[in-house]
């Protein structure tokens, strides 16, 4: 019996680790891109989504599109959509990561706030949505 052995990294865990490791980086980018993006759409309900496939990109996850599939998966989402509509945009940060037919949730506090943060980064909703998809390319490999 060995212990302390690790199991073999399998393809599901690796692009939620990958992800883990993206988020970690780009907090305050992440963050800005959050904020900027409710600027611009109010408080419509949903969040952003990472799509990993194709390759990795932003998409918007409408709250109406979420419980739909949340019907489809026997209410296994009930718990993600209660995150979503309880979010705290003016402290916290909520994504959806979506990869391999599976979803991933992206919760963080950022510091400083993601208000704060997009003022910091002074840069517009599309140029932090390049320079992300560009970071993520480049961090996230394909599966």
């Amino acid at each position: 019996m060995m212990f302390g052995s690790t199991q073999p990294e399998t393809e599901d865990s690796k692009w939620r680790r990958q992800l883990d490791r993206f988020v970690k980086a780009n907090q305050q980018e992440l963050a800005a891109l959050f904020w900027g993006l409710r600027l611009e759409h109010g408080n419509s309900q949903g969040t952003i989504g990472i799509d990993l496939q194709p390759k990795p990109h932003f998409v918007y996850c409408p709250q109406a599109e979420i419980e739909k599939l949340n019907d489809r998966v026997e209410n296994r989402l009930q718990e993600l959509l209660g995150i979503i509509e309880n979010n705290q945009p003016e402290t916290e940060v909520v994504m959806i990561g979506i990869g391999k037919g599976e979803i991933k949730l992206i919760q963080f506090a950022p510091e400083p706030k993601p208000e704060v943060c997009f003022e910091q980064v002074s840069k517009d909703v599309d140029s932090l949505l390049e320079l992300l998809e560009e970071r993520m390319s480049e961090q996230i490999s394909a599966f």
